[in-house]
């Protein structure tokens, strides 16, 4: 065994996975190992964030962490080693895998080892067989020099004195030097490759200053924060002082506005959220639709709930018996659970109700969803709402628990807004938005009285749901709302 395949046998990289329905590339949020650390086989290593969510990686080998091969906060594509491990430290120091070699730059010739004077009669110069062109010399002034060689030559050979050499021309001032240029395609890994192609610089104008001439990211913000900086100013004689205008106002320069932007790579969550709402939007036909209604009596219900040794260690909200509420309006109109199928051109009913609820977090708006809501008892239904809530916030939902939502809820309400229209999630039929709770002026039997009022707007896919069908979705969500003994009556 060659001491190469030894090495490699020693040392394993652990690469970055597809952790979730084809995904081609992770950001790494955070490591949890450092080099010199021990690690075990299904140890956590670290948490990536992919176009769906945060995940934390386990390593599938033991052994001593050799080398971390990128930082916090880089997107690495899925295939690329981001770790090695010495599988065998035992064994003493050594080498780990010698990363890919570089392109090798053209070889370049051998100098000559001194210009030789070139007698008459002798021959040419040992040098002179293969001459490199000389760039910094202008063709002009070795003219004269060739034109006085050939002519001695010649005189020689008909038996006549030499000309004597022309004056030296003197030597142009040397060029003031400049940052080397790299040669063909610059040297650079793929994250840097990728934040240049964002910020819309170009790797071959960006001087390099990592090891072996790599690009590295505080070069391309260098190239970037060069780009943007204000060019200096000559210094000219001082004018004399104009009075000053009555008018103050000058306009700001454009580099000075760019001075006060900040610019947010769009990426993980961000990123997927928007090229979804994005398809959403220009895809399905949206209807929105609008109630208002009084939810005094539901209100009063979340207070006794709370109190309910049944529901004793759950959380109970408003938007527990909003999404309850959903749900039995779903069971009185089936046809609103539905997908519409393209490629087949079918409506695709389906019969059971995984039930999204929008959750913003530190990431940006991620929408798990309840598997199976609507089999579910009102205490299933909170303890499985909680979970869901705090898994989000804390960055932990995976992606299985994001995808084959049917219907959404989004809770505008707890921000003070009072309503919106909401966009669809890709392959859902609707999506309601539930308003803040206001006490508001509102006719209660004949008399005007103080109510606690809300605000429901429900989304649908028009090619699916008509008009009718959501009308109906709507209005039984508010009627369950507003007398919340329906929930028994109608569940």
């Amino acid at each position: 065994m060659t001491a190469s395949t030894a090495n490699d046998q020693r040392f394993r990289e652990f690469k970055m996975p597809d952790v979730g329905e084809g995904l081609t590339e992770a950001e790494i949020l955070k490591w949890y190992v450092a080099v010199g650390d021990t690690v075990s086989d299904g140890q956590v290593v670290c948490e990536v964030e992919t176009a769906k969510a945060a995940v934390e990686l386990p390593i599938p080998f033991d052994g001593v962490v050799h080398e971390l091969r990128f930082g916090e906060g880089v997107t690495v594509d899925v295939g690329t080693a981001i770790i090695s491990v010495d599988t065998r430290p035992g064994e003493g120091p050594a080498a780990a895998a010698a990363p890919a070699e570089p392109v090798a730059a053209p070889a370049a010739e051998p100098e000559p080892q001194g210009r030789q004077a070139v007698l008459v009669g002798y021959g040419a110069a040992p040098s002179s067989t293969k001459r490199r062109a000389r760039k910094t010399q202008p063709a002009a002034a070795g003219a004269p020099v060739q034109q006085h060689m050939a002519a001695a030559i010649q005189a020689e050979m008909n038996g006549h004195a030499a000309p004597a050499a022309p004056a030296p021309v003197p030597a142009a001032p040397a060029a003031p030097a400049s940052p080397a240029e790299p040669v063909g395609r610059p040297l650079a890994k793929p994250p840097v490759r990728k934040l240049a192609k964002d910020l819309g610089v170009d790797l071959a104008t960006v001087v390099p200053t990592g090891t072996d001439g790599i690009v590295t990211r505080e070069d391309v913000h260098a190239a970037v924060a060069a780009r943007t900086a204000p060019a200096p100013v000559a210094e000219e004689p001082a004018a004399p002082a104009a009075p000053a205008p009555s008018v103050a106002a000058v306009p700001a320069a454009p580099a000075d506005l760019a001075a006060r932007e900040t610019r947010i790579p769009v990426k993980g969550v961000r990123k997927a959220t928007a090229q979804a709402m994005v398809a959403s939007a220009f895809t399905a036909p949206h209807v929105t639709e609008f109630v208002t209604v009084d939810v005094t009596r539901t209100m009063k219900l979340v207070q006794q709930l709370k109190t309910d040794p049944d529901m004793a260690g759950l959380r109970v909200n408003p938007l527990l018996l909003v999404a309850k509420a959903l749900l039995v309006a779903i069971k009185r109109n089936p046809d609103v659970n539905a997908s519409w199928d393209e490629a087949n051109q079918e409506i695709v009913r389906k019969d059971y109700v995984n039930l999204g609820i929008a959750a913003a977090t530190p990431r940006g708006l991620i929408v798990p969803n309840i598997k199976d809501a609507g089999a579910k008892t009102l205490p299933q239904l909170s303890a499985a709402l909680g979970e869901l809530i705090s898994t989000a916030r804390e960055g932990r939902t995976s992606p299985a628990d994001m995808s084959g939502g049917t219907v959404t809820i989004t809770n505008v309400g707890v921000f003070g807004v009072d309503t919106g229209t909401p966009i669809l999630n890709p392959g859902e039929s609707a999506i309601l938005a539930f308003g803040a709770v206001k006490l508001q002026p509102w006719v209660h039997k004949g008399k005007v009285k103080p109510r606690q009022v809300t605000t429901l707007a429900l989304s649908f896919d028009h090619r699916l749901v008509d008009g009718e069908l959501g009308s109906k979705v709507l209005a039984d969500v508010a009627a369950v709302l507003e007398h919340p003994k329906r929930l028994i009556t109608w569940g």
